[in-house]
């Protein structure tokens, strides 16, 4: 069954095999706490689920709920209205470098043995990877910034570059209560940590055109904070939001271990064979998308806070491919993705125009 939080457009694109530029590999003391984050205050809608929540700080994040908070999204009068809107001033990422990183220490905080397998870091490369020059990827390039008059539009040029990194340090103490990993649970602040952590051990710096996607293990739970207010599995399936390295944005999206009883409606096709690695890879391209349409919380969303991906959440359309198992092929790779909304078109789309 597909569902969808209403309609908000936006389109371009390229059909059909994608060849995508080889990724790179690499195996593998938090950092001060960041600079305040400047995620724009939006709308709150009582007596559903917010997609945006924020810290008494001022830092905020913006989550991809659960199938369950979708739904309700979905059905809930007045709610998810489009179009996209841009907010003047607001910062797009014109371009996308892509940096993956999966925390997989060998074993949780319980002492539970923990595991990514390595065909779910490389279903997951491959979305990272193949983004820009895949049809989802163009869909951004009708979403612009206008900065000191001038406007630039986002690019979807070539194939993203991905760099990735494989921590097994040990998680740290639970920092939180996630329900549905009981005793397992990291912060928004403890995944601040381990991205700058790495970041530094790495030589990777921010800005405007790179991204951190950070995957945990399964077992691994997270909330956003100690007050464990909005939690992986319970709220959302992933988030983004950004951080600051001095005046340098961090662009981070925080990537659970997929859970297909939450965070993928029942019955979706996996043609990729790994139903956990499929849910997650949905949800990287749902953050990825978000991220660059709206980085820093003041670009494109509706009246009511939505962004790009949430109008099309868990909804796929036609599977043209692969039999009819699969909405999108990537260089020969078969996927399964969300929809993208287009604002030109006004509905929810695997293509852009």
């Amino acid at each position: 069954m597909n569902f969808s939080k209403r309609s908000v457009a936006y389109a371009a694109i390229f059909i059909g095999g994608l060849s995508c530029q080889g990724m790179a590999f690499a195996q593998e003391t938090p950092l001060a706490a960041p600079a305040q984050s400047i995620m724009n205050t939006k709308k709150p809608q009582p007596g559903i689920p917010q997609l945006n929540i924020k810290h008494a700080n001022g830092h905020g994040i913006h989550i991809f709920p659960t199938v369950a908070g979708a739904r309700t999204l979905a059905v809930t009068p007045n709610v998810g209205t489009a179009p996209l809107v841009y907010h003047s001033g607001g910062q797009v990422m014109q371009s996308l470098k892509v940096y993956t990183i999966f925390w997989v220490p060998p074993t949780l905080q319980t002492g539970a043995a923990t595991s990514v397998s390595p065909r779910y870091v490389s279903i997951e490369n491959l979305v990272a990877g193949k983004y820009i020059g895949s049809p989802i990827g163009g869909n951004n390039t009708q979403y612009y910034q206008t900065v000191s008059s001038v406007t630039h539009y986002v690019q979807n040029i070539g194939r993203s570059s991905v760099l990735t990194y494989t921590d097994t340090s040990a998680y740290p103490a639970s920092g939180c209560s996630d329900s549905a990993t009981p005793g397992n649970c990291i912060t928004d602040a403890q995944i601040q940590a381990e991205i700058k952590k790495v970041m530094a051990l790495k030589g990777w710096t921010g800005g405007m055109g790179n991204i951190f996607l950070l995957f945990t293990s399964k077992g691994e739970g997270s909330c956003f904070d100690g007050a464990s207010a909005s939690c992986a599995y319970a709220n959302y399936c992933a988030y983004h939001g950004n951080m600051y390295s001095g005046t340098t944005p961090i662009i981070y999206g925080n990537e659970p271990y997929g859970d297909p009883s939450y965070c993928q409606v029942a019955n979706t096709p996996t043609p990729q064979g790994d139903a956990e690695a499929e849910a997650a890879a949905t949800a990287a391209s749902h953050e990825m998308t978000e991220a660059i349409t709206d980085p820093l919380g003041d670009a494109w969303y509706t009246s009511d806070g939505y962004e790009i991906g949430d109008l099309c959440a868990y909804k796929y359309g036609t599977n043209s491919w692969d039999a009819g198992a699969a909405n999108q092929i990537w260089d020969g790779k078969y996927l399964e993705l969300q929809m993208e909304y287009d604002n030109h078109a006004s509905k929810c789309v695997q293509v852009g125009p």
